[in-house]
């Protein structure tokens, strides 16, 4: 039972909550202990308020899921726990974690307020109208390093180039999942009930231009005569060729291997995405905190 609860929460998927670092790391404060013990601190409180809305999301979804090939053996959709039991948990992980923003930080507690908000709009409505589902996806992500900034003291500003190049990824990731659940459609297992406002045509055009975009103002942050004043180097434009490693990879997997459907249980399995990513960052470590 305990590991059924634990499943539940999809601790996996905490990967994806480390952004909350990502202000502090591209202005220079990782290394400041204070900061960095309250990036720790709200990065757990935020999981545990992440898990909270998947389990909202699997107790609503559990009919559809079990129509699924792969999400019919979680918890919920397996039967394994019941559905109060479920409820109870997700209860408890809200009041625990979301009132602790409220000592780390004010607007970081609003911030997170409105990412449960969002999310539970989105679980009950949102997420069955096409293009604005995977949007939504995209402003948790902008909501997680809004967080961030809120959390070190003083508050960091967050530019309008990691605004947008975050946006863009988490699209092009998001439509990548969602091709996936286009081709089970196209099998005759409709696992989504808003499918019918995609597919594979519309997916693959769509991720295309992400790409492109995404690539072309990755490129322009690094040459930016500003990024590179703020950060008194040149040599930006190095990190460039990690990002088409990654952006090739990635749809590499999408539309020659078809396996897109979880992009954290990708990251954490994907050698070559993995190496793709430690080099970026490490790229960067060198050329910032030398």
């Amino acid at each position: 039972m305990v590991r059924d609860f634990i499943t539940l929460m999809r601790p996996h998927q905490y990967i994806k909550n480390l952004i909350l670092f990502a202000p502090a790391f591209f202005a220079l404060r990782i290394t400041e202990v204070d900061t960095l013990l309250r990036m720790a601190l709200g990065t757990i409180g935020f999981s545990l308020v992440a898990s909270a809305v998947y389990i909202l999301n699997d107790y609503l979804d559990r009919e559809e899921d079990r129509q699924h090939p792969k999400k019919k053996d979680r918890p919920l959709a397996s039967g394994r726990v019941a559905p109060h039991q479920a409820l109870l948990l997700m209860g408890g992980l809200l009041l625990i974690a979301v009132p602790s923003f409220y000592f780390l930080d004010q607007l970081a507690f609003y911030l997170v307020s409105a990412y449960v908000f969002m999310n539970v709009l989105y679980t009950f409505r949102l997420k069955h109208i096409p293009i604005i589902d995977i949007f939504i996806i995209a402003l948790g992500f902008l909501l997680r390093i809004g967080i961030g900034a809120a959390l070190a003291q003083p508050h960091i500003p967050i530019s309008m180039w990691m605004v947008l190049i975050i946006f863009l990824g988490a699209l092009f990731l998001g439509l990548a999942k969602r091709r996936d659940d286009v081709l089970l459609a196209a099998d005759g297992r409709k696992v989504r009930k808003n499918i019918d406002g995609y597919n594979l045509e519309f997916i693959n055009g769509a991720m295309m231009i992400m790409a492109s975009v995404l690539i072309v103002s990755y490129i322009s942050y690094t040459i930016s005569p500003d990024v590179q004043a703020h950060f008194q180097n040149e040599n930006l434009y190095v990190t460039v060729f990690f990002v088409l490693l990654g952006v090739l990879r990635y749809m590499q997997i999408t539309f020659v291997e078809g396996r897109s459907g979880n992009p954290t249980k990708l990251f954490l399995r994907d050698l070559f995405l993995q190496l793709t990513i430690v080099g970026w960052i490490g790229t960067f470590v060198f050329l910032l905190y030398r």
